[in-house]
């Protein structure tokens, strides 16, 4: 994608699923790449996984519902990277809990997480720049559950659904300082985090659920989202902010 190669980039929730194939993209566009997230071992073998792709500029444990160490991350990133210049702001969770079974432990867990673990790492990582007199861009992570309530989830409908309005205020706001802000909605895709929540569904149930609900006919793949992460911080979407990217495969196209 133009205008990436040489950009600092940093991916939370970069060591499985989305969050990997975002950061592989990123090192084969020529950025300097690092990862975050919340467990050691997959830290560790996402790190052994893309040193050889690209340029790694490393990587560190982090819970984003942790302020403190949230500015400590960053500040190591930006120093690694030589300079910050885009987040893919892609940390999250999620669990599948009919709604009158989510207790108040579980409905904080997935808000703090998906929704002000995102504001957490968007505000230091916009301050950096700021600071910085830096120009840069913003991906946060929502989901087609943000768009349309899917049943079972309600903690996470909700959280997504505030992804999208954060992204909307956040654009209005750092519009001003050159820091472009967006979305990306991604609908059933091929992740260990879908294929653990699949597992509880029946033999067959991935298939099913594309055969049932997406018009393209199967799941999406992960590096699919990472183009899209591509795309929405490169050169190439210069004007685009303040708005949402879905990629579906069609599913919410169905009436």
């Amino acid at each position: 994608m133009r205008g990436l190669s040489g950009q600092g980039v940093l991916v939370s929730g970069g060591t499985s699923g989305i969050g990997l194939a975002a950061a592989r993209r990123f090192l084969e566009e020529g950025c300097r790449v690092f990862v975050t997230g919340h467990e050691a071992e997959p830290l560790e073998q996402a790190l052994e996984e893309l040193g050889d792709a690209g340029e790694l500029a490393g990587g560190l444990l982090l819970d984003v519902r942790d302020h403190e160490a949230v500015c400590t991350v960053i500040d190591a990133a930006d120093e690694a990277c030589d300079g910050l210049t885009v987040l893919a702001n892609n940390a999250g969770i999620a669990r599948r809990t009919p709604f009158l079974q989510i207790d108040g432990d579980d409905w904080r867990e997935v808000l703090e997480v998906n929704l002000t673990g995102m504001f957490t790492v968007g505000q230091a990582f916009a301050r950096k720049l700021v600071a910085g007199d830096r120009t840069g861009a913003i991906v946060n992570m929502a989901s087609t559950n943000a768009l349309g309530g899917e049943e079972d989830y309600a903690h996470y409908n909700a959280s997504k659904g505030g992804v999208l309005q954060l992204t909307r205020s956040m654009a209005v706001e750092l519009g001003g300082h050159g820091i472009r802000v967006n979305a990306l909605c991604p609908g059933y895709i091929d992740t260990p985090l879908n294929t653990g929540i699949a597992g509880g569904m029946g033999p067959g149930f991935a298939d099913r659920y594309a055969r049932e609900r997406i018009p393209l006919g199967r799941v999406g793949r992960t590096d699919e989202v990472a183009a899209a992460y591509a795309f929405l911080a490169s050169d190439e979407a210069s004007f685009v902010h303040g708005t949402t990217l879905v990629v579906d495969g069609g599913q919410l196209a169905v009436m």
